[in-house]
């Protein structure tokens, strides 16, 4: 069944599909993300340790690497991708789904984070494109040891970014809520990092100071 981009005002929540099984995949909680992803990111490490045979050293600068470059994929696809703006009606549904919601109702707990279904498929897709990098380098082993690491900062991302709409700021990490909070409430088109304000800074996409 087609989707349809309809607001549950009374629920503070979006509606995104008449079809019950499509608007549950839609939806998560912080256990069943944690089961989920957190399996995959572990049988991934145990992977490349046991099967592709990285070495431990190795691995840890791949999994660190692969977890900065998480904070620039993560700014990047908020940046252009999530806050992709056009008359095409196939836009406008696209970033209705994928953001647009979010925005309209910031404190949809149940829209916070990556539902599983989806997020394992996008999972997947990123997957077969960094093992195809760096396949045509001749070094896809690589791969093993960069994902899991990229993994793990989306999901420590996601964690943050739920928090942020759901907990008061502990007093070390004050400023990531307003930063995020700016985002949302004032500067729409400033403040895309989440989980830091390192590429809003080399990007001049930091708010104003005042």
């Amino acid at each position: 069944m087609e989707s349809k981009i309809t607001t549950d005002a009374k629920h503070g929540e979006a509606r995104i599909f008449e079809n019950p099984l499509l608007e549950r995949l839609t939806k998560t909680n912080p256990e069943q993300n944690i089961f989920v992803y957190g399996t995959v990111i572990t049988l991934l490490i145990a992977y490349a340790l046991v099967e592709v045979e990285v070495q431990a050293s190795i691995f840890l600068g791949l999994f660190f690497l692969g977890m900065l470059f998480w904070t620039l994929s993560e700014y990047l696809l908020h940046r252009f991708l999530f806050h992709w703006v056009s008359k095409s009606s196939f836009v406008q549904r696209f970033h209705f789904i994928m953001h647009g919601s979010h925005h309209q109702f910031p404190r949809d707990k149940s829209r916070l984070l990556m539902p599983p279904v989806p997020g394992l498929i996008m999972a997947t897709l990123l997957f077969l494109l960094f093992y195809t990098i760096f396949y045509l380098f001749g070094i896809s082993w690589v791969t093993y040891g960069f994902f899991p690491g990229f993994f793990s900062g989306y999901l420590m991302y996601s964690f943050v970014h739920r928090a942020i709409h759901t907990k008061r700021p502990p007093k070390r990490f004050k400023h990531l809520w307003l930063h995020h909070n700016l985002h949302h409430f004032k500067y729409p088109d400033k403040a895309f990092g989440v989980s830091g304000r390192f590429w809003d800074r080399v990007f001049g996409t930091m708010p104003p100071r005042k």
